[in-house]
């Protein structure tokens, strides 16, 4: 027994030279490959993976059996296969091979299935198998060649296991190949067929997955919503002639029947409007476009339109086949001649799925004893997804995760199936796991193999490291910090010199000593690239005893350092620097209020005060020059929650406050990075891991200087030198918040910063706009900071402390590194704003509050608001009264009509107000009362408690007055609104240096002074910003 024969499989590639290469290969044929069933006595296997039970658990099979699937029960049906029910499943090679090729996110998936001993799974080798392996005959397609392979891989189980009274059952959802099986005398099933068998487990149907149908499984008797999509072979053809577009379909968050694809050539993006033209596509799924004709282009409509306002519009009209499906949208969308027109296309094919799982919470049919449902998504982009479920009662109330299967011509919506349940709705742990899943961050515990990598504890310095470092733990270092900080991975330290010059020492937790490349540790680290900040919740790069002892700089407590030490003339000249590895410990663990007072305190004169005035005085010298090279300062609304731990409830929302010691420490941090990154690109000029931040084109601009037009204000944003200087003027009396208002408005304009390898790009193009600096990386934050690690290491081999690997100078690899930091960077982001959001919500619960807000963006139906009290947007709807009139009227109808009275909206005559939308000129008016960007208003929050199921803010009018629109003021009448004024002064955004970094995580980071809270404290614990945000507090990242 062994090899039997030797074949040899020849195939042709194209090289990318565009060179045909002959490929021979040699493949071996055995006789003696198992099968892997206990009991066998023809294999006598060694160890055995498949088990079947006596008793079979299904009606349709009476006998043991193994389950052998196919490669589209693999790729389709996961979650079904997942399920602790499913056990003693043959996997054939030719199955794993296709799933690899097809889906890697899947076959990771799978894999990790088959490694579960308690599930049964085997990797049958048949295209090893002499009785099983299959010679492709002439003509025949690759995909026949391999289901003709897998049903002999059924067959031979089948008359192998006979002697044991084993029955091999071949599960797939193909018809043409379960009719195929039946002639080879192979009992075959579909996944829905025998999941229906298991009747112990009721819930596994849920999890069957609903297939596709093919354009000739269609029925042409049924109601065609969309287009069918082009065969990949004609976009491909069409795409090489230019006929077609191809790009990534990215949906707008405030109209869900819009999306754009930006595309190569352009400089505008592609505007798709409509679900006729969407077609079916999702967000990020790539798409084939063909462009409309020039005459049919549209602007982006001005409408905010919300997935709640289709299924209203649906609901009202039933739409025909043959288009009424567009009559529906262009009703909503209400287009208007657009002085502004842009590329316009449709949808012809999905060359890529972008599909994941979703959360969100399911809105059961009003028929009773369905089992066809809507699932909402959290994410308001994608659009509702039908489910079939047949335990709607136990998922009413809850989160639950569901899966995209497919999006057939004949629905509306896409079709999907349950996979499981998060939590209770409402449930901190539950919304912050839906965060968490939504924006694909990282978040499950640190792996056996991972904490293997942190050294024994109790760590010492050994007299090896002190020989190898430089010792400062004579030098007078002290770390600024948020209040209640833990992970502080950064301390300075300022002494006079002789000639009057100073040395200004940044010393860096050196987390590069710890985690060494390829580990466990290290490949963790990478995958998660950032620490995620959530309002309660701070989830770590690293664990914790890296990120909060061995590599916190905490005081008095000998530490290791990566740090960088210069020499600086009284006005911030850099006269030298040097980069070492370090051993200090240091004087102060302070918070930024301590260091203030310090420094405010003239009765204060020792060392490590004078050093923190020296610093401080040093540090606005660095940022006058900064500003006049023309670095923008912009303004984001930071607040900190206060939320009880018992109740889980907020019991208070503070502003934060801005100290100058802030603007001290980040300062420095920015001087680290630029010194950091002007180092590295000279001694690695092809693989320095830099930051760069594109200049915005002045189409992204235009909302801006529209909304200044409506206020007379004139910006020039020709450069970022002009724009700062033209931001510095811009004030307006009587409104506290204007400039404010202007540089938050400002910050939606900038493109994202990115990090990149320098190999892959031009010199000029490493700008950073926002901090007017030529080049720039991160250095100091490589606790919560993946990139940070890798100039870490580059620095590392440039001062002779550490060695290169190959990945470290790979362009190739660094770049992918960087893409992949970039995206978890600005989920992480994501993730921050929408906890926050999240938290404001929780705020409102149950009550009603009037804040002061200001109006940022007008919209045909709508107004973005910026409630400064609470640090978020909030959207003010133009319509709620018709809504509400609306909802009135149905309700009186239903009520009368069970009366058997007959009743219409006519009987209920009262006008209502209409709004009138001037996009030219940017205004909104009702009346007398006209709206513009950067007005002030009155509105009344409260959370709306009719859908429990989806809780969100509703916003009414207050001031100005209109006449039957807004709402009475609930406030009494001892709160005059004299204290307006104070509020605002006490509610004053912060400043920041504009760059890729963001408001939502510098929220974020602040709030991680909260999540380890030794005392309840009535001040704001402003988190340090990153270096690009020299007014935010540190949060030891980067903020947008």
């Amino acid at each position: 027994m062994g090899v039997v024969e030797r074949k040899q499989k020849i195939f042709y590639k194209k090289t990318k030279r565009g060179n045909i290469l002959k490929v021979v290969r040699e493949h071996y044929l055995r006789d003696d490959v198992w099968c892997s069933v206990a009991g066998c006595q023809q294999c006598k296997n060694e160890a055995s993976s498949l088990n079947p039970v006596p008793e079979s658990p299904s009606n349709l099979v009476s006998e043991p059996h193994v389950l052998v699937i196919d490669t589209n029960i693999a790729l389709h049906q996961i979650d079904f296969l997942s399920h602790e029910s499913i056990r003693n499943i043959v996997i054939p090679q030719t199955v794993l091979h296709e799933v690899r090729h097809r889906s890697l996110p899947v076959y990771k998936r799978l894999r990790d299935v088959i490694d579960l001993p308690s599930k049964n799974f085997y990797v049958f080798s048949n295209e090893h198998h002499s009785s099983c392996y299959v010679e492709r005959v002439a003509g025949e397609s690759s995909n026949d060649r391999n289901d003709t392979s897998i049903r002999l891989a059924a067959w031979w189980y089948g008359s192998h296991l006979q002697p044991l009274g084993v029955q091999a059952v071949l599960l797939t959802d193909d018809v043409s190949c379960r009719h195929k099986a039946k002639e080879m005398d192979i009992t075959a099933y579909s996944v829905r067929e025998y999941a229906s068998s298991l009747t112990e487990s009721p819930g596994l149907l849920d999890l069957v997955a609903s297939t596709e149908p093919t354009e000739k499984d269609e029925d042409s008797f049924k109601k065609m919503f969309y287009e069918p999509h082009w065969s990949l072979e004609q976009i491909r053809s069409m795409l090489k002639r230019g006929e077609l577009r191809q790009g990534v379909l990215r949906m707008s968050r405030s109209n869900c029947l819009e999306g754009s694809v930006m595309v190569e050539g352009l400089d505008e993006a592609i505007l798709v409007q409509g679900r006729t033209h969407l077609n079916r596509a999702l967000h990020d799924d790539v798409v084939a476009l063909q462009l409309l004709d020039e005459t049919c282009w549209v602007g982006a409509s001005a409408k905010v339109i919300e997935r709640e306002d289709l299924l209203e519009a649906e609901e009202k009209e039933e739409p025909s086949a043959g288009g009424a499906e567009g009559a529906t949208d262009e009703t909503l969308l209400a287009v208007e001649k657009q002085a502004h027109r842009q590329p316009t296309a449709r949808v012809v094919g999905v060359i890529r799925r972008k599909w994941r799982q979703y959360c969100g919470i399911i809105k059961p049919s009003d028929i009773p004893m369905a089992t066809r449902h809507l699932f909402v998504p959290a994410d308001r982009r994608i659009p509702y997804i039908r489910l079939e479920t047949r335990q709607v009662e136990q998922l009413v109330g809850k989160r639950i995760i569901v899966a995209l299967d497919s999006w057939p011509r004949d629905s509306r919506n896409p079709k999907g199936h349950f996979v499981r349940v998060l939590g209770e709705i409402g449930d901190r742990e539950t919304e912050n796991e839906v965060v968490l899943l939504e924006h694909d961050c990282p978040h499950t515990a640190f792996s056996e193999a991972v904490l293997k990598c942190l050294p024994q504890m109790p760590w010492v310095i050994t007299e090896k490291d002190e020989r190898e470092r430089v010792d400062l733990r004579h030098v007078d270092i002290c770390s600024v910090d948020p209040i209640g900080c833990t992970d502080i991975d950064d301390a300075l330290h300022c002494r006079r010199l002789d000639n009057g010059n100073f040395e200004v020492g940044v010393h860096i937790a050196d987390v590069s000593h710890f985690i060494r490349p390829g580990t466990a540790l290290d490949k963790e680290a990478q995958h998660r690239s950032t620490s995620v900040y959530l309002t309660n919740r701070r989830i770590d790069m690293v664990p914790d005893l890296l990120s909060s002892n061995l590599c916190s700089l905490r005081g008095n407590v000998d530490r290791f350092a990566f740090s960088v030490i210069w020499e600086l003339t009284e006005d911030g000249i850099i006269v030298d620097h040097r980069f070492c590895k370090t051993i200090i410990c240091s004087r102060g663990e302070l918070s930024y209020e301590q260091a203030q007072q310090r420094i405010d305190d003239p009765n204060m004169t020792d060392s490590l005060t004078e050093s923190l005035r020296d610093l401080n005085f040093i540090a606005k010298k660095l940022k006058a020059r900064r500003i006049d090279d023309g670095a923008l300062v912009l303004a984001s609304m930071e607040v900190k929650f206060h939320v009880d731990p018992e109740t889980d409830s907020v019991v208070d929302i503070v502003a934060k406050q801005h100290l100058e010691t802030m603007s001290m420490v980040e300062e420095f941090m920015l001087l680290a990075n630029v010194t950091a990154a002007n180092t590295t690109l000279q001694h690695f000029p092809d693989c320095a891991m830099l930051r760069r931040h594109p200049a915005p084109p002045t189409s992204n601009f235009e909302p801006l200087l529209l909304a200044c037009k409506s206020q007379a204000v004139e910006l020039d944003v020709s450069s970022n030198k002009t724009l700062s200087d033209s931001l510095n003027k811009c004030e307006r009396e009587g409104n506290p918040f204007f400039n404010s208002m202007l540089r938050i408005m400002t910050t939606r304009c900038m493109m994202q910063a990115l990090y990149f390898c320098s190999g892959t790009l031009e010199y000029p193009e490493y700008y950073h706009y926002g901090l007017a600096m030529p080049t720039y990386t991160h250095f100091t934050s490589p606790i919560r900071r993946y990139a940070d690690i890798i100039v870490h290491r580059l620095l590392g081999v440039i001062i002779d402390a550490d060695t290169t690997y190959p990945e470290l100078l790979d362009v190739k690899k660094q770049t992918e590194l960087a893409q992949h930091i970039n995206y978890r960077h600005k989920m992480a982001q994501y993730a921050g704003r929408a906890s926050g959001a999240i938290t404001a919500v929780s705020a409102l619960k149950n009550k009603t509050v009037e804040y002061e807000a200001y109006v940022l963006f007008l919209h045909q139906n709508a107004l973005q608001l910026l409630v400064p009290a609470i640090g978020q947007q909030m959207t003010l709807y133009l319509d709620y009264h018709v809504k509400e009139r609306r909802a009135a009227v149905k309700s009186k109808t239903e009520e009368l009509r069970n009366k058997g009275i007959k009743y219409k909206e006519e009987e209920n005559p009262e006008p209502l107000p209409a709004f009138e939308f001037n996009e030219k000129e940017l205004y909104v008016q009702c009346g007398d009362v006209v709206l513009r960007p950067f007005d002030e208003v009155v509105i009344q929050a409260t959370v709306d408690a009719s859908d429990v199921q989806h809780q969100r803010i509703v916003t009414k009018l207050v001031r100005p007055v209109i006449a039957g629109y807004s709402v009475p003021s609930i406030r009494t009448s001892d709160e005059p609104d004299t204290n307006k004024q104070e509020r605002s002064k006490k509610l004053k955004p912060t400043a920041k240096i504009a760059s890729d970094e963001g408001g939502p995580e510098v929220a974020a980071a602040v709030r991680k002074a909260e999540q380890e809270p030794k005392k309840k404290t009535g001040k704001t614990a402003a988190r340090r910003a990153m270096p690009e945000e020299p007014t935010k507090n540190k949060v030891k990242k980067a903020k947008k």
